[in-house]
């Protein structure tokens, strides 16, 4: 079973809400139940691939063992490097045997309960939670939460603690609820109608599909429709998905954080990325990004400031790129967006011209056109279309 995907799914869904509901109309508190459900779900959703249920055991014993060990000296450097190793190596085992065609260590959300373990590694060593905040049911809830497990959102463990902690009156909950049932339904119309749409008949072109290269406009028009068609469909179906995540945590208490937020209206790079995936570019801003910076001033290790952020934002991006997968496309896209951003804070913080005609109406228009053709060849690059298209011109 495929969460938010298959029939037999959402079957279970509607029913195990309906416990759910009463629990929280009646003004009892949802976390056990919700983690019942998790682990329930979770058990369908492995029950035909027990090497994957077993590469997710052994992922929260050695999650689990890192972080405790931490949280019994927080202050050592060498059990933090330690810890955020062991909370990493499996992700990194599985990208890099992937890449193999063998996937060692994989399993269904892997890339995204990975975030969750080491956001909770780095905030033991910051402080931020301590021992007494590392119990086994709230940390395997965290971790295992269903309509978060597979892609997301990314939530953060003292936020969702709180909620799952909380116990919501009647009429909070029943608010809960209506817009939990609403986002559901916006979700799905998103991914299963939406997203279906667009993406008939998709497929990436080499250079000379359309009229055998000797058309360069027809050529060009092909690859700019599978560029746009790709990044319409990738919005539609993860905005789908995310929309669905939320409004099942919402029936279930949880007050999951949005993912999207208008992403083509963006006016420039920097804000694009803060409406695009939303949850995944704070955690790479609050602890790759911020922290790559805050490292790289201290030892001065580069000079200016405008200098610093675009060494971090090469690095956070080219991370994220990884994080995606080894392949080419992926590196390349980190690289591309890394750029891309690096120019938009010279832009922003020392040209004169952009400083001049920020405001004016007719430079935001000019600056969102190109904005989203930016963005658009950027999803071309991570599809794998931009290869593709440079293989039939290299093949003449």
């Amino acid at each position: 079973m495929t969460l938010f995907a298959d029939p037999s799914f959402f079957v279970l869904l509607a029913a195990a809400l309906v416990p759910a509901a009463a629990l929280g109309l009646t003004g009892h508190g949802l976390r056990r139940y919700g983690l019942a459900v998790s682990l329930g779900f979770l058990a369908c959703a492995f029950a035909g691939n027990p090497a994957q249920l077993a590469g997710l055991v052994a992922f929260l014993v050695l999650a689990r063992a890192a972080v405790l060990w931490l949280a019994a000296s927080p202050g050592s450097n060498a059990r933090y490097s330690l810890a955020v190793a062991a909370s990493l190596a499996p992700l990194a085992v599985y990208k890099l045997t992937a890449s193999a065609g063998v996937g060692l260590w994989g399993f269904v959300g892997i890339s995204y309960v990975t975030f969750k373990a080491v956001q909770v590694v780095i905030e033991v060593r910051d402080g931020l939670i301590g021992a007494r905040d590392l119990g086994l049911e709230d940390w395997l809830y965290f971790l295992l939460f269903f309509p978060q497990f597979s892609s997301g959102p990314i939530d953060r463990s003292r936020r969702f603690a709180a909620d799952a902690h909380a116990v919501p009156s009647r009429d909070e909950y029943a608010g809960l609820l209506a817009r939990g049932i609403l986002l559901l339904l916006a979700g799905a119309a998103y991914k299963f109608v939406l997203a279906a749409w667009v993406h008939r008949g998709y497929a990436a072109s080499a250079w000379g599909s359309a009229s055998g290269g000797a058309d360069v406009v027809a050529e060009l028009w092909l690859q700019v429709r599978c560029a746009y068609q790709y990044g319409l469909y990738l919005f539609c179906d993860f905005q789908g998905y995310s929309l669905m995540a939320m409004g099942a945590s919402y029936c279930l208490g949880i007050r999951c954080p949005r993912n999207f937020r208008a992403p083509f209206a963006a006016a420039d790079i920097v804000d694009f990325w803060n409406r695009w995936h939303i949850t995944l570019s704070t955690w790479f801003r609050d602890f790759v990004f911020m922290r790559f910076t805050r490292w790289c001033m201290h030892r001065r290790l580069v000079h200016g400031r405008v200098r610093t952020a675009q060494v971090a934002f090469m690095v956070d991006m080219l991370v994220m790129g990884l994080w995606h997968g080894i392949a080419p496309c992926y590196i390349a896209y980190g690289v591309y967006h890394g750029l891309l951003l690096g120019a938009t804070e010279w832009m922003q913080k020392r040209s004169r011209f952009y400083r001049a005609h920020q405001h004016q109406a007719w430079f935001r228009v000019v600056l969102w056109f190109v904005t989203l053709q930016l963005v658009m060849f950027g999803f071309a690059i991570f599809s794998g279309q931009v290869g593709v298209a440079l293989g039939g011109v290299l093949n003449g």
